[in-house]
C-alpha cells in the first residue's frame, strides 16, 4: 500500500471515528451552553443590570402578579437548567444505547434517544415552573436567587430525606442503575422508537428526581452552586452500587440538614 493508500485509508477511519462520537460532542455542546446560560442568568439575577433576552426574563421574573409571561420565563429556566444537569446522567446509557444498535444511520438514532430524555425533562420543567410561579406568588420564595425560608427549606430537605428510603424511589433508581436491563425489556428500533424509548427511561429518572429538584427552592431556583450540587448528586447515584451508598446515607444527610435548619 502506498501512501496516498494509507493517507486516504488514515482519514477514512479518523472521520468513521468521529462520526460515532459526533452525538456526544453534540451533546457536550449543548450542556455546555446551557451552563453558560444559566451562569449569565444567576448574575443577572442578582445584579438586576444589563440588557438583552436573558435580562429580559429575568424582569419577568421578579413579577409573579403575571402568571403567563412569568410561567413562560420559569419555564425557559428550568428547560435550560435540567437539559444542563441531566445531559451528563444521560451520557452512560446513551453510550450503551448506541453500542447494541445495528446497521446505518446509528448516530442519528443516538441523538434522538437524549432527545426524548430531555423531553421528558422539559415537561417536567414546565411543571416546575408552575410551582415556582405559585411559590413565588404566595410569598414563599425571597431574595434575588428565589430561595425560601429557613423552614420551608427545612421540610423540603426532610421531604426528599424520606423520599429517599420509598419503595417508589427505589424501583425508579433501579432503572437508571440497571441501563442494560432497562434497555432489553423496553427496545424499539428506528427513530421513533429511540424518541419514545428515551423518553420513558427519562420519565423513570423523573420519578427517581423529582423531589430532589425541589430542592433547587430550598437553595435558591437560581444558584448555580446547587444546580451543579444536585447534578453531581444524581450522576453518582446512578454509578455508585448498592442503596447504602446511593439512597440511604444520603437520606440521613438530608434528614440531619432538614433538622438543623429547623432547630439551630
Amino acid at each position: 500500500m502506498g501512501w496516498r493508500d494509507r493517507l486516504i485509508a488514515s482519514t477514512a477511519f479518523t472521520l468513521r471515528a468521529l462520526e460515532r462520537r459526533l452525538s456526544f460532542i453534540a451533546l457536550a455542546v449543548v450542556a455546555a451552553a446551557g451552563w453558560w446560560f444559566l451562569l449569565v442568568s444567576e448574575s443577572a439575577m442578582t445584579s438586576m443590570q444589563g440588557e438583552g433576552f436573558i435580562m429580559d426574563l429575568m424582569w419577568v421574573m421578579m413579577s409573579p402578579a403575571s402568571p403567563l409571561p412569568y410561567i413562560a420565563a420559569a419555564s425557559v429556566m428550568w428547560i435550560v437548567m435540567m437539559v444542563a444537569m441531566m445531559v451528563p446522567a444521560v451520557v452512560p446509557l446513551a453510550m450503551m444505547y448506541r453500542g447494541m444498535l445495528r446497521g446505518d444511520n446509528t448516530e442519528g438514532c443516538t441523538f434522538v434517544f437524549a432527545l426524548g430524555y430531555l423531553a421528558s425533562w422539559s415537561v417536567f420543567s414546565i411543571a416546575a415552573a408552575i410551582v415556582q410561579w405559585w411559590l413565588h406568588a404566595n410569598g414563599w420564595l425571597h431574595g434575588m436567587l428565589l430561595e425560601t425560608s429557613r423552614p420551608t427549606a427545612a421540610g423540603i430537605f426532610a421531604v426528599a430525606g424520606m423520599w429517599q428510603l420509598t419503595p417508589m424511589k427505589d424501583a425508579c433508581l433501579s432503572h437508571c442503575q440497571s441501563p442494560m436491563s432497562f434497555l432489553m425489556e423496553h427496545w424499539r428500533e428506528g427513530y421513533s422508537g429511540a424518541l419514545a424509548l428515551g423518553f420513558r427511561h427519562g420519565l423513570f429518572c423523573i420519578g427517581c428526581c423529582w423531589v430532589l429538584m425541589l430542592l433547587m427552592f430550598a437553595g435558591g431556583a437560581m444558584s448555580v452552586v446547587v444546580m451543579a450540587a444536585l447534578a453531581a448528586f444524581i450522576l453518582m447515584e446512578r454509578v455508585i452500587p448498592g442503596r447504602l451508598w446511593s439512597t440511604q446515607v444520603p437520606a440521613v444527610a438530608m434528614l440531619t440538614v432538614a433538622c438543623y435548619l429547623a432547630f439551630f
